[in-house]
């Protein structure tokens, strides 16, 4: 008989015994193959969400079908634990980070433990703790030696009023205000520390070896970009001043007439005389306002302000007029470019619309090999491409072939003479910068530099580590670092001379903590280096990594470039952290009833094919339906949802108030040119369809967050777990469905009851027909070998969609007699063994309990496939006469040709259709078909 399903009895009691006897704690074990399972650690916000455990779960269910397949596995959990929040809350608050950060960590990780997880808490860290933020400072130090870290100018978001610098997120609206304050934002340029992640760029760019999905890897190549291949060259303001340029085109140094810097580029404050410094000042301030993305608009008309300095051109010594023009930024490159208007169509807008001198040093050349002269007065466009080097003093005459790249033997020829003279160097270029590390807050790990007067910038010693936030800071309503302002944490000496020095009081950009993070779960308790050695020699690397796609061009782009630098310190081995990446979809809103048209289809890279169209609800007002913006059939940047999503679609003109018919609209293939047909009129009326993603995220302003513990209280975690592998594709995700879940407490209550009523039955005194147990035992194993390679392939979906189905196959094969046999045993223990990684406290207490299995289910073998019960009895035969089908017959399978000719020359629809001929030939393919040539 059934005992009742009580998921919060059962959970608490087995998370307790699990917690009591270590079962998930991971060791080192030579005698089997390792697995490092991995899924991103949060950050302690306070509350675990709906899209937290979407995330782990299948991660964990995965883990746990690793450890069933024989492997030792590791799965740790940690919590990223630096950040903004905690700092803003205690400006608002006035509750100091460490304290609501610890309070929340507390929090979720009870959360974390009522998801029944196989989590190794022994190995739990977290990224505010001195014990791991020391290692933080260790790292800085070793990247600083081996001259991966560097101190410039950089321009930073900073609000006037609050007199702070801004992080991304506090910068809001078009109108790129302060969310503090509503002040405009402006840049201002602050020292800041670097890492030189771009003397990566060309290895990053390479997945050797990785099995990571294509789109992270084309985002990630995006984001570093193509290499331009050039040379630097040293230009020198009139006062001395050093300006590094890059160029894909030194042949063009002859033509270069004027030079054009960003206005907030640092040399201005120098080189500026003081009857042009009021012009720069105004131009500055304008130039602060607008964002780097619409500075860079090609569309965008460029200005600029002369700057009344000047520099010389190395190449030919003339005195060029530099010019600031907010076209430049100090982000990108040295924030300094030389101008060649005549082969450069942004450079020659800029010298048409300031009177700036054109003069052509590249000649393109006709058919004879002859130049073309290009006259500047009369010039209407750039001349970008190729021809002979003229007025270009000891190189004039050079052909330049390609006008691209150092293949070109005349780029290279003139490279090789700017390397001569000492004026350039060969050098490449990609789109990414350079890490910029610093971050002038408080909540974060303190850069361990000490400046001093006399001996400049230099790291803190190690044995002096780590460098400790003070506790006892002054929050200011400005959201200035409290670090700024302490009276003596930030008074030190020098590390060289033992003089007064101070500490940088910036701290490290949070990425930093999440880059090795992965290493200190090999031995947080390790206290003279960063992780175990033992552990590591065992473990490493990671073998699977979960997480969100959002994190494609940041997180995963940073621990790679950490990991190479790291090996080339003699760190660490190998050249990637993880080998297998998946990333998991999003869990959107919930859909309200009858407030739009919802579009369903799939992607083809950024273009969105939509299949079938469900129709507002008959009698919608025209007052209730959703306006939009433009249509749209390309979504770029983030898309949540790449196969089957939702998008928000207006009917137009149709209006129910107007009294017209209201029919679903039954689409195949929508197009922006598509003219949707209401069926069922004599004169069809034809729509317009206007359309857009629908990429609504949870948020507590919307009023649609779904609360998990609320889940976990009224359905169990199991349940809650179950119903995230099911409700839609990992990898895409979907809106979140309150009906659905009903579905799933359905099947884990059948499940349930199911075991409990059977799992003793006696042998029944009939057996049941043999047909019957063959039946049985081929759906269970073919249902074991589709959900051994579904968990192989993390489609979570689909295991569970398996398991329901065989769930109604199990209860058929009850009512036919079967309980009790030794297949239906099979059954109920291979049921089990697939269930216990996706409800892994259920499993557990019908396999102990109902079963009388020796616990723990968590620590049996994953069940092998039986090949031979999975192949069919029995096949449907074709019958064809001259090729054409004319019958089927279901045979046995493996039936002789003799046999399989005889039955198919016996068929009356065969008979028919040989009209009383006599057979020509007859050909059988086995298990197929049967042709009877006339």
């Amino acid at each position: 008989m059934a005992r009742a399903y009580n998921p919060s009895e059962i959970e608490a009691k087995w998370q307790a015994k699990w917690e009591a006897d270590g079962l998930y704690q991971s060791h080192i074990d030579s005698n089997k193959p390792k697995h490092y399972a991995l899924t991103m650690f949060p950050y302690p916000s306070g509350r675990l969400h709906i899209g937290h455990w979407y995330a782990m779960t299948p991660s964990d269910a995965r883990a746990r079908f690793m450890r069933m397949r024989g492997y030792n596995v590791l799965f740790p959990m940690g919590f990223d634990a630096f950040g903004l929040p905690a700092e803003n809350a205690a400006i608002k608050t006035g509750i100091h980070p460490k304290v609501s950060t610890y309070r929340n960590i507390e929090h979720m990780r009870k959360q974390l433990r009522s998801m029944g997880a196989m989590f190794d808490w022994r190995r739990e860290v977290v990224t505010c703790d001195p014990e791991y933020y020391k290692w933080n400072q260790w790292w800085f130090i070793q990247f600083y030696k081996h001259g991966l870290v560097y101190r410039k100018k950089s321009p930073v978001d900073w609000c006037p009023t609050c007199n702070t610098t801004l992080a991304r997120e506090q910068v809001i609206g078009e109108e790129r205000v302060c969310e503090r304050c509503g002040t405009p934002v402006i840049k201002k340029n602050l020292e800041q520390w670097f890492f030189r992640i771009t003397d990566y760029a060309e290895e990053l760019k390479r997945f050797d070896g990785l099995d990571w999905p294509e789109r992270v890897k084309t985002l990630q190549r995006n984001w570093i970009g193509d290499r331009s291949e050039g040379a630097t060259v040293i230009f020198r303001t009139e006062q001395g001043h050093e300006l590094e340029v890059f160029t894909t085109r030194p042949d063009t140094l002859w033509g270069a007439t004027f030079m054009v810097i960003a206005p907030e580029h640092p040399v201005l404050d120098e080189i500026v005389p003081p009857e042009h410094r009021e012009a720069i000042e105004r131009y500055r301030f304008q130039a602060a306002r607008v964002s780097d993305m619409d500075r860079m608009a090609e569309e965008r008309e460029k200005t600029g302000v002369f700057t009344g300095a000047y520099a010389i051109n190395p190449v030919n010594g003339e005195r060029i007029p530099i010019w600031a023009a907010d076209y430049v930024l100090m982000s990108y490159g040295s924030g300094a470019i030389m101008a060649v208007p005549a082969h450069d169509q942004r450079d020659f807008k800029f010298a048409r619309k300031y009177g700036l001198e054109i003069r052509p040093v590249i000649f393109p050349l006709d058919e004879d090999g002859n130049p073309v002269l290009l006259d500047a007065a009369t010039m209407t466009e750039a001349y970008p491409g190729p021809g002979v080097m003229m007025n270009s003093g000891p190189l004039t005459g050079t052909r330049i072939v390609k006008a691209k790249g150092w293949d070109d033997p005349g780029i290279m020829r003139v490279i090789e003479w700017l390397e001569e003279q000492g004026f350039g160097k060969r050098a490449a270029n990609y789109r990414l910068r350079d890490w910029l590390i610093s971050r002038q807050r408080y909540w974060g790990t303190p850069i361990p530099m000490i400046y001093c007067e006399k001996c400049g910038w230099n790291p803190v010693p190690e044995d002096q580590l780590p460098v400790e936030l003070p506790e006892d800071v002054e929050w200011r309503p400005t959201g200035e670092s409290p670090l700024k302002f302490h009276p003596t944490w930030k008074k030190t000496t020098c590390p060289v001379c033992g003089g007064p020095a101070e500490r940088e009081t910036d701290t490290m950009d949070t990425f930093m903590d999440s880059s090795w993070y992965h290493l200190r779960y090999l031995g947080p308790w390790e206290k003279d280096w960063p992780f175990d050695r033992k552990e590591y020699a065992y473990w490493f690397p990671v073998d699977t990594y979960t997480g969100g796609i959002e994190h494609a061009t940041m997180h995963l782009l940073y621990v790679r470039f950490f990991h190479k630098a790291a090996r080339d310190m003699g760190l660490v081995d190998g050249d990637e952290p993880m080998i297998q990446l998946r990333n998991q979809g999003m869990v959107l809103g919930e859909p309200r009833d009858g407030h739009f048209v919802t579009v369903r289809g799939h992607w083809h890279g950024t273009a969105f094919h939509a299949e079938a169209i469900e129709a507002l609800p008959y009698g919608t007002p025209r007052s209730q339906w959703p306006a939009f913006g433009k249509s749209e059939t390309e979504v770029r940047g983030e898309v949540y949802a790449r196969d089957e999503t939702t998008l928000k679609v207006r009917v137009n003109p149709y209006d129910p108030e107007e009294d017209k018919d209201a029919v679903d609209l039954v689409v195949v293939q929508v197009t922006p040119e598509t003219r949707i047909t209401i069926p069922g009129k004599e004169n069809p009326r034809h729509l317009d369809l206007v359309f857009h993603l629908d990429v609504e995220k949870m948020s507590k302003s919307k009023g649609n967050v779904i609360d998990p513990d609320d889940l976990v209280a009224r359905y169990g975690a199991d349940t809650v777990r179950a119903y995230l592998m099911f409700f839609a594709r990992w990898d895409l995700g979907a809106p979140w469905n309150s009906q659905g879940i009903e579905g799933t407490v359905r099947w884990i209550r059948r499940v349930w009851n199911l075991v409990w009523e059977t799992a003793q039955a006696e042998p029944p005194t009939q057996a049941p027909p043999a047909r019957v147990l063959r039946q049985l035992r081929r759906k269970v194993h073919r249902t074991l070998r589709a959900v051994t390679r579904d968990f192989e392939s993390f489609e979570f979906n689909t295991i569970v969609a398996a398991l329901m189905e065989l769930l109604n196959e199990i209860q058929k094969a009850r009512q036919q007699g079967a309980a009790g046999t030794p297949e239906w045993r099979e059954a109920l223990d291979i049921y089990l063994r697939m269930l216990a990684p996706i409800a892994p406290h259920m499993a557990e207490e019908l396999w102990v309990e109902a079963l009388g299995k020796p616990y723990s289910i968590h620590t049996q073998p994953w069940p092998e496939v039986d090949e031979e019960a999975t192949k069919e009895e029995e096949i449907t035969l074709v019958l064809q006469v001259n090729g054409k089908v004319r019958d089927r017959l279901v045979v046995p399978v493996g039936i002789p040709e003799e046999e399989a000719r005889a039955l198919a020359l016996k068929s009356e629809a065969v008979q028919r259709h040989l009209k009383g001929r006599e057979p020509r030939k007859v050909i059988y393919v086995p298990n197929k078909l049967v042709n009877i040539v006339v």
